[in-house]
């Protein structure tokens, strides 16, 4: 099982990525293509995992190269564990991608980025009403310092599919 993170472009993915692995990192392109991800790899819990950085994607409905990998990596890792990277900033955004990849199934949680940011802007995220209506777990983090990233990891450890039935009942729609 590997761990993939996923998110848009500059919301802090890489930065993550660094946090989580160090220095124990290599860069590749994806085959048959000149588009580069980076892997490296994470100690959770007794097990080592892979963790790759998927190229940045705006959604799953892909519009350049870039993104065509990014949906086949998803695709080709369907029980791998996704951490969506979201800028806390442009949370609405963000959180378009994160339902898209809780649809698919894999097991999700969610990094809010660049909360310190948010917070000198004055936006507030009730993180537990976020985490209670995706119905899988989500984390203020600030990358940038490493804040959260151990409370990352240990929701990387608990992450379980969720079922989109529920997610979509919570968000007033109807299936």
């Amino acid at each position: 099982m590997n761990i993939l993170l996923m998110g848009h472009p500059n919301v802090g993915k890489s930065v993550v990525f660094n946090r989580i692995t160090g220095a124990n990192v290599s860069e590749s392109n994806y085959s048959g293509t000149t588009v580069d991800y980076a892997k490296g790899y994470v100690r959770v819990g007794h097990k080592e995992m892979e963790l790759i950085d998927v190229p940045g994607t705006f959604s799953l409905e892909p519009k350049d190269k870039a993104e065509e990998v990014a949906v086949k990596m998803l695709n080709e890792n369907k029980d791998s564990v996704v951490i969506c990277v979201i800028d806390s900033t442009k949370i609405e955004r963000g959180l378009y991608l994160a339902l898209e990849i809780i649809e698919m199934g894999n097991p999700v949680v969610i990094a809010l980025n660049m909360q310190d940011v948010a917070e000198d802007k004055n936006i507030q995220i009730n993180v537990e009403k976020l985490q209670k209506i995706l119905g899988v777990p989500v984390v203020s983090t600030i990358a940038v310092s490493g804040k959260g990233m151990k409370e990352l990891m240990f929701s990387v450890k608990k992450a379980t599919s969720s079922n989109i039935k529920d997610i979509v009942e919570n968000v007033g729609g109807n299936q």
